[in-house]
């Protein structure tokens, strides 16, 4: 698969184009914890039994995962701001619809709807790395990246402040007025990029990986109410193992896939995604346990009776901290390289779950727990899509980083599981209700450290920052940038693009493309036709230019180290060089 541009050149983007693009993506996390604090409530405002209620949550993440890759790679192919709107408009009418109602079906077809809108997440970082210098890339995809838990962080507190003072449809109301207002400002400063990846869209491998991805996640889910050892929770595990199975057998023979599973096999992207599941699972825990501690009354002898609202904004510092992390984050990735930066993170994640340990008898200690937490998962997330985009060829970035979400998702799903499982089990009866006791919460903790410690011997394996990422991922400033500019120059294809009488050609399209016909590189000729193009190895490599007014250019190139400038003649049919 290659990279192909459109025929008009790349747009500049605007100062305001990545807080348009975070904001987006904060919206669409929105969704996923807008109901918390009426969950309980579920079942008697829809008119219908706890296990049916459940199915409103269960919706929004399976529509969510399964959108995930499939508009991540829609957008490679078709363009990514287009189907970053298209993601925000269904969310919106998805909105709409559980605004409108108060039964049942009506309800999880809308909450199906607004967890479509999970596949901005991954658009979002590749209109990132398709359009903002490389300065400023490392800290935009972190903020991205984070928003995630940005989203589900604030949405907590706010979303309490509603359903406490007004009706809970008010809820969604609200949410469908911040999708308006982000495709809005979607439309007004985010230009469409001109990459474009070749091929057509894999259908039936999207129908294979969802079918695979319900039949995975609804058993995790759904498992506590089923029963773990049900027949119906074992033969959905079994049955997504199969159909997982020959959906890999597929992909791997289809020729433009929808995820390409031979990139994804790489030890890099495969170990990048592993520890997001642990870091996905790190995540929830503390959104789970905290809130039900705040809220629990003082006369269990353990709960700190705050209000829904107090709850709420004791945990907002989580994802506060988040947001503000992603510059530290740039600050430390160029210095020490995105790997260094997850496994920072990740420690400062276990330090917050092992002092949270004895941090449960007051708010303030709950508020101190959320903040380390926060900057350690601020710190981890805004990692992971820089670790991918310098791993995958620029044409796989929207399918990649959708696959990469959908790993944090599946962390996030198997956390809700796990955690619901260990209180429901660990619970006490008062007064005819099961309460969630001191023991199930520290017991969670000691879990979310578990992952933790996964995550970091993954992280660990990781191959070090020079190999897995390229520099320009890690420039924060213009000094650096222009640095590591001249070191790209000496380890890649460096020369001009002329054209007739050997006038030099600029704003031309000069593509770098490897052995097995992947695109490796692009830039445009400078004033003077002139271009500088890094390369991941030495080897064999297609130079391909292309300018309008001027006929397509192909130069078999050769990298072996030296500093021999490749002249590409427009003029000229392709030749074959060795430098």
């Amino acid at each position: 698969m290659t990279l192909t541009t459109t025929d008009r050149p790349a747009p500049s983007a605007s100062g305001a184009l990545v807080p348009v693009l975070a904001f987006a993506g904060i919206v669409v996390a929105v969704m996923q914890t807008l109901l918390v604090p009426v969950i309980k409530d579920l079942p008697q405002l829809l008119d219908t039994a706890p296990s049916n209620a459940t199915w409103v949550l269960t919706s929004t993440l399976l529509s969510g995962a399964v959108a995930t890759p499939i508009m991540g790679r829609l957008g490679d192919l078709y363009g990514k701001r287009r189907m970053l709107i298209a993601s925000l408009a269904v969310m919106v009418v998805g909105a709409l619809v559980s605004a409108f109602t108060s039964t049942l079906l009506p309800m999880i077809v809308g909450r199906a709807l607004q967890g479509f809108a999970m596949g901005a997440i991954p658009l979002g970082i590749g209109l990132m790395r398709d359009m903002l210098p490389r300065e400023r890339l490392g800290s935009a995809m972190a903020l991205m990246s984070s928003s995630i838990g940005v989203g589900g962080g604030l949405a907590l507190p706010a979303a309490a402040l509603v359903a406490q003072h007004a009706n809970w449809h008010a809820l969604f109301y609200g949410a469908a007025g911040l999708g308006v207002l982000s495709i809005v400002l979607t439309l007004l400063v985010v230009p469409e990029s001109p990459m474009r990846a070749r091929g057509s869209f894999d259908l039936l491998g999207a129908l294979g990986l969802s079918a695979g991805l319900v039949l995975l996640l609804l058993p995790v889910t759904k498992g506590s109410d089923w029963g773990w050892s049900s027949g119906r929770t074992l033969g959905m595990f079994a049955a997504a193992l199969v159909v997982l199975l020959l959906w890999g057998v597929l992909e791997l023979r289809v020729k433009a896939p929808l995820v390409d599973l031979r990139t994804t096999a790489r030890r890099e992207v495969l170990l990048t995604n592993l520890a997001s599941i642990m870091v996905g699972v790190s995540f929830y825990v503390v959104s789970l346990v905290l809130p039900q501690l705040l809220q629990l009354p003082e006369a269990t002898g353990y709960g700190l009776g705050r209000s829904m609202v107090e709850a709420g904004l004791c945990v907002a510092p989580l994802g506060l901290t988040m947001m503000f992390t992603a510059p530290l984050y740039a600050r430390l990735s160029t210095r020490y390289g995105p790997k260094v930066t997850l496994i920072l993170g990740l420690l400062v994640i276990g330090a917050g779950y092992g002092g949270g340990l004895g941090l449960m008898d007051a708010a303030w200690q709950t508020v101190v727990t959320s903040v380390v937490l926060g900057a350690g998962i601020g710190l981890a997330y805004s990692s992971l899509p820089a670790l991918i985009v310098g791993a995958v060829p620029a044409s796989e970035t929207g399918a990649a980083n959708g696959l990469n979400t959908l790993m944090r998702s599946i962390g996030t799903s198997v956390s809700s599981a796990v955690i619901g499982m260990v209180l429901a089990n660990t619970a006490h009866p008062v007064g005819g209700v099961a309460v969630p006791t001191m023991h199930g919460f520290r017991v969670s903790f000691l879990i979310a450290t578990a992952a933790v410690a996964l995550g970091l011997v993954l992280a660990l394996c990781l191959p070090s920052p020079n190999r897995s990422v390229r520099p320009q991922l890690r420039a924060s400033s213009e000094e650096d940038a222009n640095l590591e500019r001249a070191q790209d120059v000496l380890r890649g294809f460096r020369g001009r693009v002329l054209g007739a009488d050997g006038a030099p050609v600029p704003r031309a399209k000069v593509t770098l493309i490897d052995r097995r016909g992947r695109q490796a590189g692009a830039t445009l000729s400078a004033a003077d036709g002139s271009y500088a193009l890094a390369v991941p190895a030495e080897g064999p490599y297609v130079l391909a230019a292309r300018a309008t007014g001027h006929g397509p250019h192909a130069s078999s190139a050769t990298h072996t180290g030296d500093d021999r400038p490749v002249d590409l003649d427009l003029s000229l049919p392709g030749e074959t060089v060795t430098t």
